[in-house]
């Protein structure tokens, strides 16, 4: 599970009376046995780009059965405020904070008899975000988010009671299945990483799993000593929870996925940072029936010059490599690379690069196209555009492609190359 998350305790009075609805059968008289006050809790997915509340959970079903034909979208209000946990310097910014109306979309049921309030959310959508970006530190933390739930007109239950509930308590877990999927450890050397274990039928067979590392991008790394969270690695993209959907663990026969952060930005100190992340794989693989054959690892921007890297280090590792939008020459450009042409040609790994052509944070030339020149045997693919479901984000994001076992070779998807590829 995941460490829970600190959340404010929020009160909302809430209004309307028992006459404020009408409803077929039901007697217009108010429940004096209604508790006073009622605990919520905020429920997120992680789109691709990045997690946003999608809904709130009322913890309602302690009432009774309550007829669902008293529930509507104008039932209950939604206020939401986000700010940064941490204090924001002079001359910086934090972006995705805000203190607004959430717009109600749907109110139901869920199968425990509880409310839920679906709430309008999309890609690139202000108002639903978990996570804000602090532009001085590059880096992603977790908002504190402040719900305020207030009731406008009474709802009905089966026995035709109506309930007008006061105060509404948000709780201090944030629920979002596939992060909590991911159990949350730290290195004996300090380093924070999460990990998912297959599940199902894929847990109790036979034999030994395979493990994909996934490596983040500079944006989910910590900044010591004031913020280091373990949290931004899964929910601020899809790189990590893509290979732990049905999908992804169906072609890879059930695998582990191990998510390391960074207590900085893996390309402050790549060398350095090696030996700590293959401290964690071994802790990983001795922990768990894992496949030394089938070790595969991936990451995007930060991560991709990582992965790239380890490869360098470790060339009889993995089974296979897959670097997006990474980073093999200086960055910022002045000084020597971080991966020599030198290290690029000894390069044994079966490799798979990814990007964007119209990549503006990295030169997809002289990073991603210079080094599958480079290294021997590589597969690439370049997109022109960042583009899913109709939506166009940033040309650095070419890690949604991957993330959706998009890229393919003469009909070959990258997951499956991937799942093919043993160590030699």
């Amino acid at each position: 599970m995941a460490t829970p998350l600190s959340r404010r305790t929020v009160l909302a009075a809430g209004t309307g009376a028992a006459a404020g609805l009408s409803l077929p059968g039901v007697a217009a008289y108010a429940d004096d046995r209604a508790p006073s006050s009622m605990r919520f809790t905020l429920n997120a997915r992680v789109l691709d780009g990045g997690e946003q509340v999608t809904s709130v959970t009322l913890d309602a079903a302690r009432l009774g059965p309550i007829d669902p034909a008293s529930l509507t979208t104008g039932t209950f209000t939604v206020h939401a405020k986000a700010t940064s946990p941490i204090p924001i310097a002079d001359g910086d910014a934090i972006f995705s904070e805000y203190d607004l109306d959430r717009t109600v979309t749907a109110a139901r049921l869920d199968r425990r008899g509880n409310i839920v309030l679906d709430l309008s959310h999309a890609e690139g959508q202000l108002g639903g975000s978990t996570l804000g970006y602090i532009a001085g530190r590059g880096r992603n933390v977790m908002l504190d988010l402040a719900y305020t739930i207030t009731q406008q007109a009474p709802f009905a239950l089966r026995d035709h009671r109506l309930i007008t509930i006061k105060n509404f308590v948000q709780g201090r877990r944030l629920s979002d299945p596939e992060v909590d999927s991911f159990s949350s450890h730290i290195s004996a050397s300090g380093m924070k990483y999460r990990l998912y274990s297959p599940t199902g039928s894929h847990s109790a067979r036979r034999g030994k799993r395979p493990l994909i590392v996934w490596l983040h991008g500079g944006g989910e790394g910590g900044s010591l000593p004031d913020y280091y969270d373990n949290e931004t690695t899964l929910r601020a993209n899809r790189g990590a929870l893509g290979f732990a959907t049905p999908e992804a663990q169906h072609i890879f026969d059930g695998a582990y996925v191990l998510a390391p952060q960074s207590t900085s930005a893996w390309m402050q100190d790549g060398p350095r940072f090696a030996p700590l992340i293959r401290e964690i794989i071994g802790d990983v693989t001795r922990g768990n029936r894992i496949d030394h054959d089938r070790i595969y690892v991936a990451g995007c921007s930060n991560g991709g010059y990582m992965s790239m890297k380890m490869t360098t280090v470790y060339p009889t590792l993995f089974a296979a490599s897959v670097p997006i939008c990474g980073v093999v020459q200086s960055f910022p450009p002045g000084g020597p690379p971080l991966i020599p042409d030198s290290e690029l040609v000894k390069i044994s790994t079966p490799s798979w690069l990814v990007t964007s052509l119209d990549d503006l944070t990295v030169d997809p030339r002289a990073n991603t196209v210079h080094a599958h020149d480079l290294i021997p045997g590589s597969l690439v693919t370049l997109y022109d555009h960042v583009v899913w479901n109709g939506h166009q984000f940033s040309g650095h994001w070419s890690w949604i492609y991957v993330a959706r076992n998009d890229p393919s070779i003469n009909g070959t998807h990258i997951w499956q190359w991937m799942a093919a590829q043993r160590r030699h």
